[in-house]
């Protein structure tokens, strides 16, 4: 999915656990840990998280994680990650 903008540039520099809120506010729990990541599932659908705290995605990494979980514009304002 690609972004206006104006939305990337508010979520390009989400943080780790922003994602993981979200991610927790949408309905992913959080199956099992491995080392530094992190995987959540809903329904039959997987993430892995890379978890370093306080830390960036690079874009495309970011990009990728974004299209798998499948969030709209709609469902990033509802998730409260863009104004």
């Amino acid at each position: 999915m690609k972004y206006p903008k104006q939305i990337w540039n508010q979520i390009k520099n989400i943080s780790v656990e922003k994602l993981i809120t979200a991610l927790n506010r949408d309905g992913w729990v959080r199956d099992e840990k491995r080392g530094a990541s992190l995987i959540y599932r809903r329904n039959k659908d997987r993430i892995t998280v890379h978890y370093h705290p306080k830390k960036t995605y690079q874009p495309n990494l970011l990009k990728g994680m974004l299209d798998k979980i499948g969030w709209n514009e709609k469902d990033l304002r509802r998730l409260k990650l863009i104004k």
